[in-house]
């Protein structure tokens, strides 16, 4: 069972972060095309620098929800320390 406690994303947000992440696998499909194309390698390289692009967009919006939302409602049950020490846990995975 998991331990954390979510609040659950409206239909509108969830609507939103799906339609970023199908156009980001539309580009990566792009991607494989101009490989078996053989394209370019820096028109390629365009490509990926912008699908990073979209993943971190993605990523920071996640980020901003956790942190006024899951990250509030544990500091209101006095869990924020622990929530702290775990969204760090995880941004540090972000600069690797």
């Amino acid at each position: 069972m998991d331990k954390h406690v979510t609040t659950t994303r409206d239909e509108e947000e969830k609507e939103k972060l799906n339609k970023r992440l199908k156009r980001i696998e539309g580009q990566v499909r792009g991607i494989q095309k101009m490989i078996e194309e053989d394209r370019y390698c820096v028109d390629i390289l365009i490509q990926i620098s912008a699908i990073e692009s979209a993943l971190k967009q993605v990523g920071f919006s996640v980020t901003e929800r956790h942190m006024k939302h899951c990250m509030s409602d544990a500091f209101k049950r006095g869990e924020g320390e622990s929530s702290i020490e775990e969204l760090m846990k995880v941004l540090r995975q972000f600069g690797k």
